[in-house]
């Protein structure tokens, strides 16, 4: 394992207008991307919009940082940790990459200028629905320690869609309902298809022979899982260092069956679609039946055949 020499962090170019941390370049930022991502005037503007356009302002602090690592371990050629775990319990990103930047209280007097609390934008946003108890807190902490440390570190994960579950009280019980973390988006992620793994299932082996005659045996495989991984930077305590996190979604080679759909059978022109996509809905799917045993299975060989093919890639 190797290190950025001394004195050799990424360097972050944090002089520009753009990605400046003064007061003045993050209340321009805010009300750029509240109107350009957004889409809205503060009058129509709802809490979510307002944590939407300070969190893609922070973020844009952080591409920075996180490209001119991604330079630097490219060019010296650096070891990589890689480090595997089924769940990430990381928290809320936005008031953590405020503190790692150095500009927490930068960031309150500017949205205060601007007639909001800090502390309201904070709370509105959903926690990832990517871990639920200590080995994700302890896999998350090893992830930023690694950053701080300016270790070169790579994370691998699920993307899980729904996360774990929200917990409602319902008459003296516990009613367990859909956790839609992502059902405004996540800024803090940036997916990268055109470094898409396919994951093979089921099937059978074939017997064949080649040109010298000699016995050979090959795999068929009943289905394949398109892995799509998405990218979030993982910025370490007052360095320039930003490490990723590679989190990976499932989806099927041909999400629509046309001719399927055309002969009237609505539901089975996408039964590939939803069986695919079943492997990333859910942290930690219920294993009382069979059927879960073999789903859970299924997730831990998705996403390490996935991160094994992404990390050779990597290496050629």
């Amino acid at each position: 394992m190797t290190t950025l020499p001394t004195g050799a962090s990424a360097p972050a170019r944090v002089d520009e207008d753009r990605t400046a941390l003064n007061k003045e370049s993050i209340k321009h930022a805010f009300l750029d991307n509240l109107f350009y991502i957004q889409g809205k005037f503060p009058a129509l503007a709802t809490k979510t919009d307002y944590y939407m356009a300070l969190a893609y302002a922070v973020r844009d602090r952080m591409l920075q940082r996180w490209i001119s690592t991604a330079a630097a371990y490219t060019k010296q050629g650096s070891r990589t940790v890689c480090y595997f775990s089924a769940e990430f319990l990381m928290g809320p990103h936005l008031g953590n990459n405020l503190i790692n930047l150095g500009i927490y209280d930068t960031a309150r007097q500017a949205v205060a200028e601007l007639g909001l609390d800090l502390e309201e934008l904070l709370a509105t946003e959903d926690e990832p629905g990517l871990g639920n108890g200590g080995l994700g807190r302890l896999a998350a902490c090893f992830i930023d320690s690694l950053a701080t440390l300016e270790v070169p570190a790579l994370g691998y994960g699920i993307r899980y869609e729904f996360g774990i579950f929200q917990q409602e009280i319902v008459d003296g019980w516990q009613v367990e309902k859909t956790d839609k973390w992502l059902r405004y988006g996540n800024p803090w992620e940036i997916a990268r298809p055109e470094w898409c793994c396919d994951v093979k299932f089921g099937g059978h082996t074939e017997v064949w022979y080649d040109e010298f005659h000699r016995k050979r045996t090959r795999w068929v495989p009943g289905h394949i899982v398109n892995g799509i991984p998405y990218d979030t930077p993982i910025l370490g305590y007052k360095v320039n260092t930003a490490n990723t996190l590679r989190l990976w979604k499932a989806e099927a080679p041909e999400s629509f069956d046309f001719g399927t759909f055309n002969r009237g059978d609505y539901y089975g022109a996408v039964n590939q679609k939803v069986a695919s996509e079943n492997l990333t809905k859910v942290l930690y799917p219920n294993d009382d039946q069979a059927r879960g045993k073999e789903l859970r299975l299924e997730q831990q060989y998705f996403f390490v055949s996935c991160s094994l093919q992404d990390m050779l890639r990597i290496c050629k």
